[in-house]
């Protein structure tokens, strides 16, 4: 008979705490434009702050998502065991939980400035909204992309105190990174999505879906690629570029039969991409 899981252990699903992917796809692009605000390293207060601060709120909106998804996570295969949806967590707790992890994070903003701080309540109702729209937005992933690209303009209100044309455009390109690599995602569940009758941007797109990803990827790169010439960034940080573009490649070789392993896989593994291109902008800041 399998033991009966612990209630931390319960939670420690619940936020996916053995799952940090999602957390990296939300840091690589807060940490580059911290890079890109500062002109170079932003200092050990403020990295720490979002760092700490991204895994936080992305476990906490893992929590609240699930409670929002609860009555459709059953009828998908692979989420119909998650914590929430199976009873093993209530509703309250998971809520709780949610918001003192919320609370945890929005503590450490506190240390930061009044630009930030009001900058990070507009990002928290984005999230909170999210779930919802798969109920009548026929490209909810699009208010993903605003809510997982929220550290930029956050980023730049810590660092500068303000928010400028550029993050909004930095904010943009991510948006569509987060389209790709959630496209990608909601193909994994489309045959359950079409059945319980939520949207995504995969159902949306039908047999474009191939394409509509690639052509999202080559869009963040491409606006990327624009903002760094604009602001004379040195090589490393389009040979970040490059290297993502070359991840998004493989990532097509892994979705272009639309197998649910493959295109989990390519979404699991979206992180990377991020992380070339923060490493490209640390590199250019670097030896500028």
């Amino acid at each position: 008979m399998a033991e009966k899981p612990t209630r931390l252990a319960l939670y420690l699903n619940l936020i996916r705490w053995d799952r940090p992917a999602g957390s990296y796809l939300l840091l690589w692009p807060s940490l580059s434009a911290q890079w890109i605000a500062g002109g170079g390293f932003p200092g050990w207060h403020l990295l720490i702050v979002f760092t700490l601060g991204t895994f936080l709120m992305r476990s906490a909106g893992c929590a609240v998502n699930d409670v929002a998804d609860r009555d459709f996570d059953k009828h998908v295969k692979r989420t119909a065991q998650r914590p929430v949806t199976s009873g093993a967590v209530s509703t309250k707790e998971a809520l709780l939980l949610g918001a003192v992890l919320a609370l945890v994070a929005f503590m450490l903003v506190l240390t930061t400035n009044a630009a930030t701080i009001a900058w990070s309540v507009a990002a928290l109702a984005v999230s909170i909204f999210y779930p919802y729209t798969k109920r009548f937005f026929s490209m909810p992933q699009a208010v993903l992309g605003v809510a997982f690209s929220f550290g930029i303009p956050m980023a730049f209100a810590a660092v500068r105190g303000e928010v400028p044309a550029l993050a909004w455009w930095l904010l943009i390109g991510n948006l569509f990174w987060v389209l790709a690599y959630d496209t990608e995602y909601a193909m994994v569940d489309r045959d359950d999505d079409l059945k319980i009758g939520i949207q995504t941007s995969a159902i949306t797109l039908g047999r474009y879906d191939v394409v509509g990803v690639m052509l999202f990827y080559a869009a963040f790169i491409v606006i990327w690629a624009a903002l760094g010439m604009q602001l004379a960034l040195r090589w490393p940080f389009f040979t970040g570029l490059a290297a993502a573009a070359l991840v998004a490649l493989w990532h097509y070789t892994l979705i272009r039969e639309r197998s649910r392993e493959g295109c989990f896989r390519a979404f699991r593994l979206n992180h990377w991409l991020g992380f070339c291109v923060f490493i490209g902008t640390v590199l250019a800041y670097a030896i500028a």
